[in-house]
């Protein structure tokens, strides 16, 4: 059966997104989405761990809602439960995982989705990329086969069909020379060409919800441009929701719509881009903000740091989880605070919020907007020759 090619203008020609059949998959389910009503619902998550003994609390009561075509950014310390809950929503934690409360996508709750189902939805509604795309590449496959797979695997398009999707996805993405490349290595390409390649992989199946798990860490500043960039532009022309997963609040800062603050496997702050970082009240949130180098700080000054580490989730302190860490806290932390919404659109779980100004709130601005790398990359989608980045 043929369907309606949808395609999308790009500088100089435009580009398919492949094959929108409704009759080809009826299984999947997908319907229009609803303008403003929830694509993605998270209830009171939780995921723990057991082991020697131990429970270990990676996620503990995390709560958020994604509506289509919008990004949201979860930030956090490594160990905060950013990727678990990624994960989870993907259904790829081990056995040994026990979840509960509430993962609803376009209102079906996928908690309790036995594997044949999951298998469904994964790469298809939900997909992901994820942090290290040298690992995530099988090395001894070409790229094409390794899209085409992906391709085959979401649609009842052939061989000859699917080597001309995966090429068009190499085109979307951006890649120069796709049909080069399609023939090529993982290991003959950049660390920033790989990560393409992982993107186009992951939207092979047309997802409606893409999840960036620390995408660009391991890329350079200006690299990492331009994967933002390609993700915001991407989301735009296909009305796909985004979340992204970073420690790096300044990416946050510069593509993101919402931010949700997490620590300690649990959301301490939640607002719009430019409510939470114009009017911090989390002390934690203040903290990670305090400790980006700013340009103007004196040379070979120290960073602010904070002290302490980030608790044993096997043994959380009492009251709030950042309360042996904030300079802020008294004896009202050892209660657990509540996460509240205490102005409009802006929740946190503090019961000694920072104020509303913050001392190093130039310095902050200076450091969440790296116009040079932005600028960077830009010029670096147009001007580079199409071999320009090959691996050395």
């Amino acid at each position: 059966m043929t369907g309606d090619r949808t395609t999308f203008p790009t500088d100089d020609t435009f580009v398919s997104t492949g094959v929108i059949d409704s009759g080809a998959q009826p299984d999947r389910g997908r319907h229009a989405a609803v303008p403003g009503e929830p694509l993605l619902t998270v209830s009171d998550l939780r995921v723990q761990f057991t082991r020697g003994g131990r429970r270990i609390n990676a996620v503990n009561g995390l709560s958020y809602e994604m509506v289509p075509g919008k990004m949201m950014a979860i930030i956090g310390e490594s160990g905060s439960g950013k990727s678990v809950s990624s994960r989870a929503l993907m259904g790829l934690l081990p056995g040994t995982a026990k979840i509960s409360g509430s993962i609803r996508f376009d209102g079906r709750e996928l908690i309790g989705l036995d594997e044949k189902e999951l298998r469904k939805l994964r790469g298809g509604d939900i997909a992901m990329v994820f942090q290290d795309p040298a690992r995530s590449l099988n090395p001894t496959m070409k790229i094409g086969s390794q899209i085409t797979e992906a391709v085959r695997a979401h649609s009842d398009l052939d061989k000859k069909g699917a080597h001309a999707r995966a090429v068009e996805l190499l085109r979307l993405v951006r890649l120069p020379a796709p049909e080069r490349r399609f023939h090529e290595y993982p290991h003959q390409l950049s660390g920033g060409m790989r990560q393409r390649v992982m993107i186009a992989i992951a939207l092979a199946g047309e997802p409606r919800l893409l999840i960036a798990d620390e995408a660009t860490t391991a890329l350079d500043v200006t690299t990492q441009a331009q994967i933002m960039e390609l993700l915001v532009e991407l989301r735009e022309r296909l009305g796909m929701a985004v979340i992204m997963i970073s420690h790096d609040l300044g990416l946050a800062a510069s593509y993101a719509e919402d931010v949700v603050v997490m620590y300690a496997g649990q959301a301490v702050e939640h607002a719009p881009v430019r409510t939470l970082f114009s009017n911090v009240r989390m002390p934690y949130t203040r903290a990670l903000l305090g400790a980006i180098p700013a340009l103007d700080r004196e040379p070979h000054s120290m960073l602010p740091v904070t002290p302490g580490q980030p608790p044993d989730l096997s043994a959380l302190p009492k009251g709030c989880p950042f309360r042996p860490r904030c300079s802020n806290a008294t004896d009202k932390c050892l209660e657990h605070p509540p996460f509240l919404e205490h102005e409009p659109d802006h929740w946190w779980a503090c019961w000694n919020p920072a104020g509303t100004e913050l001392d190093t709130a130039p310095e902050i601005t200076a450091a969440l907007t790296p116009a040079s790398a932005t600028e960077a990359a830009h010029h670096s989608e147009h001007d580079r020759p199409e071999d320009e980045g090959v691996a050395r």
